[in-house]
């Protein structure tokens, strides 16, 4: 790994920090701000941290891309994922009746927390360019390529549905109802 500039060290904590809070908020509104405080912590680990502020472009999208381009895979994102339950990647277990890992339903707590995250980075990535319909959208997108659990992939759905069409006040209101 190359070694990060301070300069680019600098807007990578300062886009994880924002991310970071703006996520609490969320998650203040959805009715689990305990949980918000602890969002994303790993994030200023080293094995997280470093790797973000190497490959940090311009905060308008994950540091991961750029990884996986360098080494066909990001050691950052598996490190992040195996620690954060509110990343649908995390629950995953093995199936003796399948004879192999599968994914598996998230949590409600987590699920929530997920949503929130959702709303967030795209808030932060699009920047002015926001919209309610982002989640969703950026959501669909990779729907074919993701391996989620089938009731959690339609609870996502819905949720981003509701923020599309109906906007942010409902979404928090059905989400802290969840």
């Amino acid at each position: 790994m190359m070694k990060p500039s301070l300069k680019k060290a600098y807007f990578h904590f300062i886009t994880i920090t924002r991310h970071r809070h703006l996520v609490i908020k969320h998650c203040n509104k959805a009715g689990i701000l305990w949980q918000g405080l602890f969002h994303d912590l790993s994030k200023y680990s080293p094995k997280e941290f470093l790797a973000g502020a190497t490959y940090y472009t311009d905060g308008t999208k994950s540091p991961n891309e750029k990884e996986r381009e360098i080494f066909g895979y990001s050691p950052a994102w598996l490190h992040h994922k195996g620690r954060n339950r509110h990343h649908f990647e995390y629950w995953t277990d093995y199936s003796k009746e399948a004879g192999k890992v599968i994914p598996i339903p998230m949590p409600k707590r987590f699920l929530k927390e997920l949503l929130c995250d959702r709303v967030a980075a795209s808030k932060i990535y699009q920047g002015k360019n926001y919209n309610n319909q982002h989640p969703l959208s950026y959501f669909l997108r990779g729907k074919d390529r993701r391996s989620i659990n089938p009731e959690t992939s339609q609870t996502i759905e819905s949720f981003l549905t509701i923020l599309s069409e109906q906007g942010e006040d409902a979404f928090f209101e059905e989400l802290k109802n969840f």
